[in-house]
């Protein structure tokens, strides 16, 4: 009998859950989790809801609800509707709990202590009109890479390219559609992706059990280009995790809870059923999701050595459109 830990990519909050969410993480996860339990297995199957960060505070804003209810809200609505799908979760979370808040600081802290986190001074648009500055989806624009006319600040949902919000040419502010917007010098963390690139590339290719599609979509984002980049997890919002004091950067700033995602799952999971041996995690084809998820992979088979396997499924097009089917065209 196999102690197994079955994960499948954190929904955002931002909108109502859509048949490419249900097929491309939890529905496959779902399918594993039975087959495993019918077999004898012990099982856990875990999800949460990402709450944090801004496709939240922008869908709350549109909505006219704090984020605190609007997050409150939408959980409920998403935990219904994989009720209703019967999707078999053991624990379905929240990234914006107590808990979550807690070991996101502890994990932050642990980077920080390990030089995986560095002080990094950045430009950064500040919004004249809306008086504050334009992290991520708070800005689109035109994507340099593909020329994509509704990139957001932090990806282009077209090419999958990472981006700066300064990279974007044209930018609006997604809150009232300013353009009236400066670059000013702003401080953060950021995670150094690009010391790990090495250990990543050669644990990625000794995973021969990966499907072709995940370790290709992995080795893109890795040699592709600029190749791994260091990203910030740290921005400018009022909804999020603060940064403890043992990482004085003069001002109030939250850490996107999302990094540590998995983090938070397999912690949980070992409070539940101690001694998990084999996970897998499943997601859908988002670039820039697949690769936050791999750094915290390498992360956590650097110091307990427990990742097995790693899935991913191409986006669902909806061809009376032309586009991917994906909640984040709906900010």
């Amino acid at each position: 009998m196999k102690k197994i830990l079955i994960t499948s990519a954190l929904p955002y909050i931002n909108g109502i859950k859509h048949l490419g969410n249900l097929i491309g993480s939890q529905l496959p996860a779902d399918v594993y989790a039975r087959y495993m339990r019918a077999t004898g297995h012990r099982v856990l199957y875990i999800c949460a809801t990402d709450e944090h960060g801004t496709p939240a505070e922008l869908a709350a804003i549109e909505d006219n609800l704090t984020v605190e209810k609007f997050c409150e809200n939408m959980w409920n609505i998403q935990k219904k509707i994989a009720d209703e799908f019967y999707i078999s979760f053991d624990y379905f979370g929240r990234s914006s709990s107590k808990h979550n808040h807690e070991l996101t600081q502890h994990f932050a802290t642990k980077l920080w202590e390990n030089d995986f986190l560095i002080e990094v001074n950045e430009k950064q648009f500040f919004s004249v009109q809306d008086k504050r500055y334009l992290p991520d989806r708070y800005i689109t624009g035109t994507c340099p890479s593909c020329g994509y006319r509704r990139a957001r600040g932090d990806q282009c949902e077209n090419c999958t390219k990472q981006l700066d919000p300064t990279d974007l040419i044209d930018p609006v502010s997604t809150i009232s559609g300013s353009k009236d917007l400066e670059i000013r010098e702003t401080k953060h963390l950021y995670l150094r992706q690009s010391e790990l690139k090495n250990k990543l590339d050669d644990w990625i290719s000794k995973k021969n059990e990966w499907p072709v599609l995940t370790k290709s979509i992995a080795k893109k984002w890795l040699h592709d280009k600029d190749g791994l980049k260091d990203r910030g997890i740290t921005r400018d919002l009022s909804w999020g995790v603060k940064v403890k004091k043992t990482v004085n950067l003069g001002k109030d700033l939250k850490i996107k809870s999302s990094m540590f995602g998995l983090m938070l799952q397999l912690h949980i999971s070992q409070q539940q059923k101690s001694g998990q041996k084999t996970i897998l995690t499943m997601n859908g084809e988002n670039g820039g999701l697949l690769m936050k998820e791999l750094i915290k992979c390498i992360m956590f088979s650097l110091w307990q050595k427990i990742i097995y396997r790693f899935t991913l499924s191409h986006f669902l097009p909806l061809f009376l459109v032309q586009e991917k089917i994906g909640n984040s065209l709906i900010i």
